[in-house]
């Protein structure tokens, strides 16, 4: 093959995408008027029992009615969707529809679960079509989604600029997927001021899956190292590039600065800023770029867990918080990874913190700075910390490789003996 042709198979373009934005305190009393300018007439909000108790959803709803917008209120969707909580959700929407446009008001499980309602009033056949490959089909949407605003209520999935949309399969004990662009948000509305009452434990696991978008996203794999595709075959998922590291960048400084303040001084309202952007600028770095190992490994992790229950979250039934669940291996997956592009890693360590120099450290540095963080606002101590063993391991490595979407961006080839070799590794971190 000559050096011309191979060029010419190689890819040189990258896609990106994001919502329109709406960001600072009090943005969140505009949504009626932004819902308006969509020429909406009935809305469907969408929210968890826990925000919905708030008043906030409801108080979002009445503002839609000074103009002239009709809105229904589902408070049914689930921390940590499953397929069956989505399901009862759609089964809601179809009995209380149609509906021009949704709202969704919570965190990442109510925006994601607005996703699902969307795209199933939207588009013909059943959920499991339309979920990533192996798991479920993988089809793509035909028809265009109705508008969708998310409202963030925590700082942490960036799944109001994303296109993907997280579930459990119960029946297979595992976590994945949808991903579709028409999936991602039409609008988000960023208000710093409803993150000031997340409780710590959800602002330290909300806030590393902010980090650990960010860092896999930076490491991905590079864009012009994937084949040539045609442009139907354009997935949002296209490899590190200039446009994402720039997002991902920015939150790492962000998250360097503000994190460990969040956590233990929840009532910083500058903390709460800079962490509502961090995961808002997260999500448009691998919403575009992608994620790897920590979240191909985070997917079973939450899926086949038995009885761990987190500090500050519901307690009526077992979970693993999806931001922690991709932290627990985090550390040993970028320790993995670091000999594919060791001045990316050197850089985002020296980012997340300062006093260390990008041009100085070793394959241990990102995964120290890591778990110096992971410590300080107490996330557990690995996965044996959330009731893994051993002999879990050959089950979790299943789960991992079912998520071949993600694994597919990561920088270097990664086998089930190296999946099962971070896992063992993150039995116990410190």
């Amino acid at each position: 093959m000559s050096e011309q042709h191979a060029q010419q198979q190689s890819e040189t373009v990258f896609t990106y995408g994001a919502p329109q934005l709406k960001y600072g305190p009090g943005a969140s009393d505009e949504v009626g008027y932004d819902l308006s300018q969509y020429g909406v007439s009935r809305a469907l909000v969408v929210t968890d029992p826990g925000v919905g108790s708030t008043g906030l959803p409801q108080r979002v709803a009445d503002q839609m009615g000074r103009f002239g917008i009709e809105a229904v209120v589902f408070d049914g969707a689930h921390v940590e969707p499953t397929d069956e909580s989505l399901q009862q959700a759609v089964d809601f929407a179809r009995d209380a529809g149609p509906f021009d446009a949704y709202v969704a008001v919570g965190g990442g499980s109510s925006i994601d679960t607005a996703k699902a309602i969307n795209l199933m009033m939207t588009n013909d056949g059943e959920l499991m079509d339309y979920v990533n490959v192996p798991v479920g089909q993988g089809r793509n949407p035909e028809r265009p989604l109705k508008p969708l605003v998310a409202l963030p209520t925590t700082a942490g999935t960036g799944s109001e600029s994303t296109t993907v949309c997280v579930l459990d399969v119960l029946s297979l004990k595992v976590k994945t997927g949808i991903s579709h662009p028409r999936l991602r948000p039409t609008l988000a509305v960023i208000d710093p001021d409803l993150t000031l009452t997340q409780p710590p434990g959800v602002t330290a696991a909300s806030g590393m899956d902010i980090l650990c978008h960010a860092l896999e996203s930076y490491t991905a794999r590079w864009y012009t190292t994937y084949d040539r595709k045609q442009p139907e075959q354009r997935v949002p998922y296209c490899g590190s590039n200039p446009i994402a590291d720039m997002w991902s960048e920015k939150a790492m400084t962000l998250l360097g600065k503000a994190f460990r303040t969040a956590v233990h001084h929840g009532d910083d309202r500058e903390a709460r800023q800079d962490m509502a952007l961090a995961a808002t600028f997260a999500g448009m770095g691998f919403g575009n770029a992608g994620v790897h190992i920590p979240h191909a490994n985070g997917y079973p992790i939450a899926g086949r867990v038995r009885d761990f229950h987190p500090k500050d979250y519901p307690e009526d039934h077992a979970m693993v918080p999806h931001g922690m669940s991709v932290a627990l291996t985090a550390p040993e997956a970028f320790r993995f990874t670091f000999d594919a592009a060791p001045e990316r890693h050197l850089r985002a360590a020296a980012l997340l913190d300062p006093t260390r120099s990008p041009d100085e450290g070793d394959r241990d540095t990102l995964p120290s700075v890591v778990i110096d963080l992971m410590r300080d606002i107490d996330i557990p101590n690995g996965i044996g910390a959330v009731g893994y063993v051993e002999s879990d391991v050959d089950d979790l490595v299943e789960g991992t490789l079912k998520q071949q979407r993600l694994l597919a961006t990561c920088p270097k080839e990664v086998t089930a003996e190296d999946v099962a070799a971070i896992f063992r590794a993150s039995l116990q971190l410190w």
